[in-house]
């Protein structure tokens, strides 16, 4: 694929990691600083039963952590496809088919997350307390596009 065709690429990649980096930033901003228009940091990580309903079953640091870990990966994948050449731009097709693969994994298991999370707490039907998830579908989509990218270029 040409260096035009990795920026467009560039593009949907860096429209993708902005969804995450929203999310990240308004929880950060929820368990550092009292914002009155957020909600409170025990109502992101509420504790519950279910191991499919809420995001505290991770210690906010290390959740923290990860997510910034997630963010730089995207930031260099971002950047290589601007440049059209890089580690991220040059893998190869094979990668991108098991790429492909981890995202329809990602994805199915997000998917049933939710359908298991509606089935035991119908009250939270549809949008309710499933941020988390809808936000694993932004990440199992970044992945799906990185896939599809190394599928389709030539070599």
């Amino acid at each position: 694929m040409n260096e035009r065709g990795a920026l467009a690429y560039a593009v949907i990649f860096c429209l993708l990691a902005l969804f995450f980096l929203f999310r990240v930033t308004v929880q950060a901003l929820a368990a550092f600083a009292e914002m009155p228009f957020l909600p409170t940091m025990e109502e992101w990580v509420r504790p519950s039963a279910s191991p499919f309903s809420t995001s505290g079953l991770i210690p906010y640091p290390i959740l923290l952590t990860t997510q910034v870990l997630i963010l730089i990966f995207q930031a260099a994948v971002i950047r290589d496809c601007a440049r059209g050449h890089g580690y991220f731009v040059s893998l190869t097709q094979r990668t991108g088919r098991v790429l492909l693969w981890l995202s329809y994994m990602y994805l199915t298991s997000m998917a049933t997350r939710y359908v298991i999370t509606m089935t035991l707490y119908p009250e939270r039907r549809w949008l309710g307390h499933t941020v988390p998830i809808a936000l694993h579908f932004v990440l199992a989509g970044f992945l799906f596009t990185l896939g599809y990218y190394h599928t389709k270029r030539r070599p």
